[in-house]
This record gives C-alpha cells, structure tokens and sequence, in this order.
C-alpha cells in the first residue's frame, strides 16, 4: 500500500521532546519529502507497527497525524508548485 503521512505536534515544552521523536519513527518505515510529510510503500503489518509506535507518542489532545492510503502509487499524481526538493538527487 502506498502511504503519504503528514502530521503536526503543537511545539510546547513537552512536544520539542516528542517531535524528534515521532520524526524518526516515520523515517524508519517511510521516505522525508518535506518538513513533516513522509511518503512510501508499505505492507499492512508495517502499517499497523507505525500506528502502534505513533500511538504511543502523540498526544491526542494537541497533536494530529493524517495518513492517506492507495493501493499503488500509480494511483496518484504529485505536482510541485515551487521548489521541489528531491531528496534522491544527492545520490550519485
């Protein structure tokens, strides 16, 4: 399944804490495209394992996180509308 995540931590004393660390989670199953917006292929298992892990850093009365979901990533068009940061172009 191919998977855009994209959320918001209210950045107040406790959530200077839990940013890094939701960061770093959504980078161990998902690709960095911009600030807190992460995209990739993912089965339902490792879907869930996110979602177990997030669960248990945010807080539900301040923070939210939206993942939205297709079936392949032919599905979807991306368009940039300004500089477009391509993460994979610093790779030889």
């Amino acid at each position: 399944m191919y998977i855009i995540l994209v959320y918001d931590i209210v950045v107040d004393d406790e959530g200077k804490k839990i940013l890094p660390k939701v960061f770093k989670c959504c980078k161990k199953y998902l690709s960095h495209i911009q600030n807190s917006v992460f995209e990739g292929d993912m089965t339902k298992s490792q879907i869930m394992a996110l979602k177990l892990e997030l669960q248990k850093l945010l807080r539900k009365e301040k923070d939210s996180l939206i993942v939205f979901s297709s079936r392949d990533q032919k599905w979807l068009s991306k368009e940039f509308w300004g500089k477009e940061d391509d993460k994979t172009s610093k790779f030889l």
